[in-house]
């Protein structure tokens, strides 16, 4: 009784808040349209990471599967974006701040983290664009989250629990609901290998401190 009435309130706190998104989004878009604005505002919609509605057996989010990795992102600029335009790179919410700088023509410091996105946008999108994303979590607390980190391609994902020191690597074009671990597979290995560098080259990169500190 208790998962099932779990289940329900937050299934219809989820659905409220995508309908009450839903509905103030049109207001603002509507108001824009109106005062002949919409042309040169550069809308953005996203949000904090995914939720969990029962995958894998979970309900809020933090961990690093794709329910709560994944964010939506959807951008509006008449001037600058086309149309029905999709980009598939890999791309932050640390984009954001040198995306809104560049958009403004204002300089991005060079010791902020994330890449402007406006490259992605208004043209073809560059082939020099980053191989993977670095995420980790490592907070303790009431969540009971066990602590990880770990870096995600285009097709794979390599997940660290440091704390255990225990190890997930999926396929995501094979196993697209992240059910089962290929990291013990040798089919794997060069994979696995090639994702172990670019975890530590990620981590050095965003100078991530030790796992102690």
């Amino acid at each position: 009784e208790l998962i099932q009435w779990k289940y329900q309130r937050y299934m219809k706190d989820y659905l409220r808040c995508v309908a009450s998104v839903d509905d103030n989004v049109g207001r603002m878009l509507t108001y824009l349209d109106e005062t002949g604005l919409a042309e040169n505002t550069l809308i953005v919609y996203s949000s904090d990471q995914g939720f969990y509605l029962g995958e894998h057996g979970l309900y809020d989010k933090r961990w690093m599967y794709e329910e709560s990795l994944r964010m939506p992102l959807v951008m509006r600029w008449p001037a600058k974006i086309p149309p029905g335009k999709t980009v598939e790179k890999l791309t932050q919410n640390i984009d954001f701040a040198p995306t809104f700088l560049q958009a403004t023509s204002t300089a991005v410091p060079a010791d902020m983290q994330g890449t402007s996105l406006l490259p992605l946008l208004s043209g073809p999108s560059p082939e020099a664009w980053r191989s993977a994303i670095y995420y980790h979590y490592y907070e303790k607390g009431e969540h009971n989250v066990a602590r990880h980190e770990g870096v995600r391609t285009a097709r794979y994902k390599l997940i660290h629990y440091y704390d255990l020191d225990q190890w997930e690597l999926f396929d995501l074009h094979q196993d697209p609901q992240e059910m089962k671990s290929v990291y013990e597979d040798s089919a794997y290995e060069n994979t696995r290998k090639r994702l172990l560098d670019e975890l530590s080259r990620l981590k050095t990169h965003y100078a991530v401190p030790a796992h102690d500190e």
